[in-house]
Formats: C-alpha cells, sequence, structure tokens
C-alpha cells in the first residue's frame, strides 16, 4: 500500500508558510472550519477567476483574506463591484469584518493548482487526456519550470474500468526539503464519472533563511562591548595620529 505525504505540508516551516496564520487557544476547530467555509465560499461565488491559492489571516476582530488569481479583473469587477460582493458574502459566513486583497499570479502555467484545473477543463470538452497533459506539461517546461509531472486516473477514454495515465518531464525530487515542488489537484465531471487530476511541478531549490539562535541578555551584551572595544581603540589611536600631524613643529634656533 502506497503512502503519500503532501508535498507543501511536507516543507512547512523550511521554506514553506502556512496558508492560515491565527493562533487560537480555545475554538480552534470552529475557527479551523471557518477557514474551510471562507475557501469554498470563494471557489463557489468565482468559479471562473482562476484562483490558485488563499491565504487567511486573523487579527482581534478582522480577518484578512489574500486571494492569488490568474484573472484579477474578474475578482476586482467593474468598478470593485464583485469585490464588494465578495467581501459582503464572506462577512454574512463568518459574522465578522472581512478584508480582502488580491493578488496577481503573473505566471498560470507555474501554478499547480491552475495547470490541474485547465487539464480537467480540457477533459470536460472531450480533448483527449494524452494530449492535454502532454501539452500541460510542454507550456511549464517552457516558462521555467525543471521539471512536471502530471498523474490523471478514472474512466479514460470511456473505458469500463479505471484506470490511470501520467506525463513527466524533467525531474521532480518529491524527498529533497529544499526543492520548491507546488502540487495542486483537481476533478473533471463527465459522463461517464470523475477523472482526478494531480500535478507536481518543481520550480528548482530555495534556500531557507537560517536564524540566529536567540542568546541571553547578558550574554548578548558582553558580545557586543567585545566588538564595540576594537572599534574603540582604533577610532582613538586616529584620533591621536591626527593631533599629532596638525601640531606646529617647534624649530630650534641656536643661540
Amino acid at each position: 500500500m502506497g503512502q503519500k505525504v503532501h508535498p507543501h505540508g511536507f516543507r512547512l516551516g523550511y521554506i514553506y508558510d502556512w496558508n492560515s496564520k491565527w493562533f487560537a487557544d480555545k475554538n480552534y476547530t470552529v475557527l479551523l472550519h471557518e477557514d474551510l467555509s471562507i475557501r469554498r465560499s470563494i471557489k463557489r461565488m468565482l468559479p471562473d477567476a482562476g484562483i490558485a491559492k488563499v491565504e487567511i489571516e486573523r487579527n482581534a476582530n478582522q480577518i484578512t483574506v489574500s486571494i492569488h488569481t490568474a484573472r484579477p479583473g474578474i475578482v476586482i469587477g467593474r468598478g470593485g463591484q464583485r469585490v464588494d460582493e465578495l467581501r459582503g458574502g464572506l462577512e454574512k459566513v463568518t459574522g465578522r469584518k472581512v478584508r480582502v486583497n488580491i493578488n496577481e499570479v503573473r505566471i498560470p502555467e507555474l501554478e499547480a493548482a491552475l495547470v490541474a484545473r485547465a487539464v480537467a477543463e480540457q477533459i470536460e470538452r472531450r480533448v483527449s487526456h494524452r494530449r492535454a497533459i502532454k501539452q500541460a506539461g510542454l507550456r511549464a517546461m517552457q516558462r521555467g519550470a525543471q521539471g512536471v509531472r502530471i498523474k490523471i486516473s478514472g474512466r479514460l477514454g470511456g473505458s469500463d474500468m479505471s484506470r490511470k495515465d501520467q506525463e513527466r518531464q524533467g525531474r521532480v525530487p518529491l524527498h529533497t526539503l529544499k526543492a520548491d515542488i507546488d502540487y495542486g489537484t483537481s476533478e473533471a465531471a463527465t459522463t461517464l464519472g470523475r477523472i482526478g487530476v494531480k500535478v507536481w511541478i518543481y520550480k528548482g531549490d530555495r534556500i531557507p533563511e537560517r536564524r540566529a539562535p536567540a542568546r541571553p541578555a547578558a550574554e548578548a551584551a558582553a558580545a557586543a562591548a567585545a566588538e564595540e572595544a576594537p572599534k574603540a581603540a582604533a577610532i582613538a589611536s586616529e584620533t591621536v595620529v591626527a593631533e599629532q600631524e596638525q601640531a606646529p613643529e617647534i624649530v630650534e634656533s641656536e643661540p
């Protein structure tokens, strides 16, 4: 039996950050289900906006929702009408004040969620699944990806039994922690049943930021004094040299 590990969850805290940033001492499950309902509501209200990721931050009485989309014009709407409707809908769901930020995805071919959704839409339009996944892989590699893996499963081509097919280009090192691997899934609703799509995109290695461990206050003060001592000595010596150079020369005259 195969054991699968989510690429994003595997690298959390090392090269990736959390999509929901808040802390709850109590009512954790309530806030967790609230986050899930926020994401479901956004996908339901904006099905054609090409949403790649939704980030949620919580303050005292306000929720900040950051939407990463490939089509910001559709999310904003004419004169900001659609984003106002979205904000009102989210405030009804949560019962709190909601702030919405719109972030544009510059290269949608390198976002795994958008690539998976594009492949699923092509399968729904009865495009050959082999052609759909091959073209998606080629476009990602042309836009700078170092590796792509696309896997689909279901009643492909109208077969009586479910089967799997996949497309691999480049390399996708799933066990390397510093590897920046984007992962996304989608489903194609066809007349013969659901077809699942999974996409892995390798964008290169990302070096994690090394943070120095916190030192006690006394040790930090002593270290700072030790670092400042040579500088103070150097400044003092330079001052003495400068005063000697500026002092007038005394010429002794013979009697």
